[in-house]
């Protein structure tokens, strides 16, 4: 069996905590690990192979580094240049596994959900086993134990055919309102769809072809254009473009007639708002969850969430308030559905926060934004012992660099030379440069930028070794741009 770790999405209901180039999935959310973390943690058993993690091409770098910070591994990782839903994503990596004479169960799951009983959950995949085995589609189902209005429902029903323990699915049902959430718990049979899957990967291309051979034919096409080594795959991003967005439950579950349900009791919750987020977390003798530094007053079933900031509430029922270095949002619990289009409203507006947090991370390290005026902006940067950054140049912005701690290797134009501790240079516009750590212990600078324009899109990168895109790749050569 192989698990098949779907790691994409904004997570944008947990805005703003949550943002699209830092995801919740990567976020320590319940606990000290991230989400990512113990997905694949809970999947370290006899019986199961090490994970394909499916993510956007963004993050990369951020999967390897959370592997790497709790020893986990993974065979393969899938890099998606933008997403598409879920139903390509496991498309292709079926479509590779059957390439490689490899058609074994694939356990499709999110990256960013919470199961708190793990040897439920062994339960579940066990009998589920026994019907994939038989060419069943299983869906693990959530028994719907109250009316929750933000998770979609499976109607099942018994078929004698099936292993016991095993129900067909009888009908998909979209997210209801209030008033048919409450009929559905009392009628019984009704499940939430947790969105975790298993199927032999041959059955689940044979049910796409069937059902939606549009994205089948294109995703074969993707695969044949993509670019693959030992462990990563880059999709082809053109081909990928004309590939239908569809979620598997569209495209195949509802339409095959070999869909069945496992139910799940394992404490399973997919922390898609801030609702549920405080419903899986430890409160205090009032109902509130707090994180950080966090005063409390007089207040009900709150979920207070500071990020550095002394966060003081007084007199607070049901409301939710997420403090983090450059946004606030305070919203009553029962409403936070509406963080989704908050969120629409600020990409509508161009606002950066639901894109990046202050602290950026890059394959290198991270920058996080001190300060910032009209024609000035001020960061404290982290490389990585023996990280560099691109070699680059930028048209409209000057940088000091003021060393902190550390030793910097600085390239300037023709020019490569050492920095340490307390000492600094000017980057002059246009100048080709690069900063390197060639220490053992993180390098610390500030960075003090001045020019018209101080986007991070004014930026020409001729070396990378992240691969990331330079002008080199385009057919100019560094020498030309450094004229």
């Amino acid at each position: 069996m192989i698990p098949v770790i779907l790691s994409g999405g904004s997570g944008s209901r947990l805005w703003p905590l949550s943002r699209k180039q830092f995801p919740k999935q990567f976020l320590a959310l319940t606990g000290e690990h991230t989400l990512f973390q113990q997905t694949l943690e809970r999947l370290v058993f006899e019986g199961m192979d090490s994970p394909i993690v499916v993510c956007n091409k963004d993050h990369r770098f951020i999967v390897n580094e959370q592997l790497a910070a709790r020893k986990l591994e993974c065979q393969r990782i899938l890099m998606e240049p933008f997403g598409r839903n879920t139903a390509p994503a496991v498309a292709l990596t079926a479509m590779m596994l059957v390439n490689e004479g490899r058609d074994e169960l694939m356990l499709v799951l999110p990256a960013d959900h919470v199961i708190d009983d793990q040897k439920a959950l062994q339960r579940a995949l066990a009998l589920a086993t026994v019907a994939a085995e038989r060419g069943e589609m299983v869906l693990f189902g959530v028994p719907a134990t109250r009316p929750e209005t933000g998770y979609g429902y499976i109607k099942s029903t018994n078929d004698a055919l099936l292993p016991e323990g095993v129900s067909r699915v009888e009908q998909f049902v979209e997210k209801p309102d209030e008033k048919r959430a409450v009929e559905f718990v009392k009628s019984g049979g009704y499940f939430w769809n947790s969105g975790m899957f298993l199927f032999r990967a041959s059955r689940f291309l044979e049910e796409l072809k069937k059902h939606d051979p549009d994205i089948y034919d294109t995703c074969l096409l993707t695969l044949e254009r993509s670019q693959q080594d030992a462990d990563t795959v880059s999709f082809d991003e053109a081909t990928f473009a004309c590939c239908p967005d569809n979620s598997i439950d569209y495209a195949v579950m509802e339409k095959t007639q070999r869909a069945c349900v496992v139910p799940l009791s394992a404490g399973w919750s997919d922390v898609g708002c801030w609702a549920s987020l405080w419903a899986v977390n430890d409160k205090d003798i009032h109902g509130n969850v707090s994180k950080g530094d966090v005063v409390i007053q007089d207040s009900r079933n709150c979920m207070i969430h500071g990020n550095g900031k002394l966060v003081s509430v007084i007199g607070l029922d049901n409301i939710v308030v997420v403090e983090t270095k450059d946004a606030m949002m305070i919203a009553h619990k029962d409403k936070v559905q509406g963080v989704k289009q908050m969120v629409s409203t600020l990409n509508d507006q161009g606002r950066s926060e639901t894109q990046n947090h202050c602290e950026v991370y890059r394959p290198w390290g991270s920058y996080d934004s001190v300060d910032m005026g009209g024609r000035f902006q001020v960061k404290h940067i982290s490389v990585k012992p023996g990280a560099c950054l691109s070699l680059q140049m930028h048209h409209h912005r000057a940088e000091h660099w003021i060393v902190v701690s550390g030793t910097a290797e600085v390239t300037c134009d023709e020019n490569v030379f050492l920095l340490t501790e307390n000492q600094s240079t000017y980057i002059p516009i246009a100048s080709v440069h690069r900063l390197r750590n060639p220490g053992k212990i993180p390098l610390e600078i500030i960075e003090v930028q001045s020019g018209s324009y101080l986007g991070e899109d004014d930026i020409e990168r001729f070396e990378d070794i992240y691969g990331r895109s330079t002008p080199v790749e385009r057919g100019v050569s560094v020498k030309t741009i450094a004229q």
